[in-house]
């Protein structure tokens, strides 16, 4: 009811997102259900997540379906996913913005889009959304599913939503046990474990010319990354930077916030405390006495894991739930990640057993590790390796999830004949 009743205001409420950089100012339609190009003849897919982690996890099923003969169509809610989608989608697929959940935006996204099969990432789950496709026929998987602990217990304290959310979910295919038995205990009617998606990805993508001008500025210099930042962690950023100095005087920590926007403010920040600082889109590359450079760019992860050794993952030293630590790890670099992982914590479990990635509890304790390693660039490397082979032996969760969707396309198949 509350979505109906805001739909009058949906156009006044994207418009003040776009404002703050929020929206797509020129794709506005979208999130009201308009298409902004036209639907391909023939089987569509439609694969769904809320934004870049999960949008960009969907990848490799993505590339599955094409395989299979079948156009994608991918949507997601913000920006910078957009923004990564359009660099990464193969030919075969597309992206849109998802429309708000209201019945008259969904309806019309759905009316237009007319997909054979919907699969949803992680736990992206909104009501009419998940109503209209019931109306519809349209099978409903959840792929990658995962949901924390206080999100299924929000959900248990009203029964009966999630009885009619998660109950219309004609597959659910969970990463893990843990995982698998919120679901069941939500209503999910059928839940199988498939693994986690995201070792299936491929590494970030990097522009060659970018990296070769970066490595170049940079030299021989020692350099680490502390990448997916949250509010609070760089002030210990900052102070592990100093500690570090003390012994390694011309090091370089590159600090990648999680939410590019507050670059100029972390910026300001290290410059407030005497740090030779350079911003990414103000500055270009860091000079010769650069000491802390914000990397306030999208889509260029792949570009820092592949110039530094050391990664410290944020969101994890303040609490938050901690962020993904695989492509670091594919790309060969020691991860090291403070206590707050909860969202994570099968991973960096997998990780810090295979010693590719170390804990560490506070900036003190961050500057040490990253110190030893830098110091060590035998161990460094090593580590590096380690966590290169974990997450490629736990890889395959496309491949299962390809298997448990067969029945779907199967369906879809013989509807067209």
């Amino acid at each position: 009811m509350a979505t109906i009743a805001a739909t009058p205001f949906a156009g006044a409420g994207l418009n003040w997102r776009a404002s703050h950089g929020k929206e797509d100012r020129d794709r506005l339609d979208e999130r009201l259900g308009v298409a902004s190009r036209e639907r391909p003849e023939g089987r569509l897919i439609w694969l769904h997540g809320a934004s870049l982690g999960e949008t960009v996890s969907l990848l490799p099923l993505v590339e599955r379906f094409i395989q299979r003969g079948a156009e994608v169509l991918v949507t997601s809610g913000t920006v910078s996913s957009a923004r990564i989608l359009t660099q990464r989608l193969p030919a075969g697929a597309f992206h849109q913005y998802v429309p708000l959940d209201a019945p008259r935006f969904v309806n019309r996204f759905l009316d237009y889009w007319r997909p054979d099969i919907a699969v949803f990432a992680e736990s992206e789950l909104w009501p009419n959304m998940v109503a209209s496709l019931r109306t519809r026929g349209v099978a409903l998987l959840l792929a990658n599913a995962r949901i924390s602990r206080k999100s299924a217990e929000r959900w248990s304290g009203l029964p009966s939503a999630a009885r009619r959310v998660f109950g219309a979910i004609d597959l659910c295919l969970a990463q893990d046990s843990e995982n698998a038995a919120r679901f069941l205990a939500l209503g999910a009617p059928c839940v199988r474990i498939a693994g986690n998606l995201k070792f299936d990805v491929a590494p970030p993508p990097v522009d060659a010319a970018r990296l070769a001008e970066f490595n170049g500025a940079v030299g021989a210099r020692p350099v680490w990354a502390a990448v997916s930042t949250h509010a609070g962690e760089e002030e210990l950023i900052l102070a592990a930077h100093a500690e570090i100095s003390k012994q390694i005087p011309n090091l370089l920590t590159v600090i990648a916030p999680r939410h590019r926007e507050r670059g100029v403010e972390i910026a300001e920040l290290a410059q407030a405390q005497g740090f030779a600082t350079a911003l990414r889109t103000r500055d270009g590359e860091p000079r010769r006495e650069t000491r802390i450079y914000v990397a306030d760019t999208i889509g260029e992860l792949g570009l820092f894991f592949r110039s530094v050794g050391v990664v410290f993952m944020g969101k994890s030293l303040v609490p938050g739930g901690g962020q993904n630590p695989i492509e670091p790890a594919k790309l060969g670099c020691a991860v090291l990640y403070g206590p707050h992982i909860d969202n994570f914590n099968e991973i960096y479990t997998e990780l810090a057993a295979a010693k590719a990635a170390a804990r560490v509890a506070d900036a003190a304790a961050l500057a040490r590790a990253a110190q030893y390693l830098l110091s060590e660039p035998a161990r460094m490397r090593r580590m590096g390796r380690a966590g290169a082979e974990a997450v490629d032996k736990l890889g395959g969760a496309s491949r299962a999830i390809m298997t448990a969707v067969e029945p779907f396309l199967a369906q879809v198949a013989a509807s067209e004949r």
